[in-house]
């Protein structure tokens, strides 16, 4: 199979309003979707020993039982600020890509994707760490078992009574005490390790994607839609990296919520 088959659209065939405007709404519809298993998937990588869920469909009846519907959204608005990450995260690995391709001569499609990935996660990751550990410690927030309440002593954030003073404004409280126990850098707790999470997976992400689309291409008839493919190939490069990345976002997960 020609690797031409699979046309990759490059920065400069882009229309950029249209293009910045449809990311950043497409962003928050998906967010606002997968948002639930992010909760779930941050509760159980922090919890040890499965004290409070055995497993994902456990946390996800806990959750609604004991917290409502409005527990599978804790911190969504605060996480949801990410969004704007994802701009500076598309303008940098598309930049690196060009430079790549116009200074280091490199034609390879996935070793620029490699390399560009890479670049933009680091970018991305400075600019939403800290909204990240807000919205991380507010997913922790009260959490119950069947034998009784794991609330408000999940974290070390929690030692003092917040829901009588901060009963409106959690964030602002979380924010507050980073700010008073750690001051700035408090904000930035799990700053390398979500790199080391992170930067990697996002630059195995855009080289899989790529292999797997031009792989899938040689198997499949040469009348099947490029945007079946493409839609297979990402979620096929999202379950390898996140297979090879998962152990560090635990380690990541647990310092970012550690007081």
């Amino acid at each position: 199979m020609e690797s031409s088959r699979i046309l990759t659209i490059e920065w400069d065939m882009m229309d950029k309003s249209r293009f910045f405007s449809l990311n950043l709404i497409n962003s928050f519809f998906l967010r606002a979707t997968l948002y639930p298993f992010t909760v779930i998937k941050t509760r159980l990588q922090i919890q040890k020993h499965r004290d409070v869920y055995r497993g994902t469909y456990d946390a996800f009846k806990k959750i609604l039982h004991y917290e409502g519907f409005y527990g599978l959204y804790k911190g969504f608005w605060i996480n949801t600020i990410q969004i704007v990450s994802g701009v500076g995260y598309i303008i940098t690995y598309e930049k690196v890509r060009h430079l790549l391709t116009e200074y280091a001569n490199i034609e390879d499609g996935r070793l620029k994707g490699l390399i560009g990935g890479g670049c933009g996660s680091l970018v991305g990751q400075t600019i939403i760490t800290p909204f990240d550990v807000v919205s991380q410690h507010m997913m922790m927030l009260g959490q119950k078992s069947t034998s009784g309440v794991k609330s408000t002593e999940t974290t070390n954030l929690l030692s003092v009574d917040f829901n009588q003073k901060y009963r409106r404004s959690v964030a602002a409280f979380i924010i507050k005490e980073l700010y008073r126990k750690d001051g700035l850098k408090g904000f930035y707790c799990g700053y390398f390790a979500s790199l080391y999470t992170y930067v990697p997976g996002s630059a195995l992400w855009w080289m899989f994607y790529p292999l797997y689309s031009e792989w899938l291409a040689s198997l499949l008839p040469v009348a099947t839609s490029h945007l079946l493919i493409r839609c297979i190939a990402g979620p096929m490069g999202g379950i390898s990296v996140c297979f090879i990345t998962n152990p560090l976002d635990i380690v990541r997960a647990r310092i970012q919520e550690r007081w």
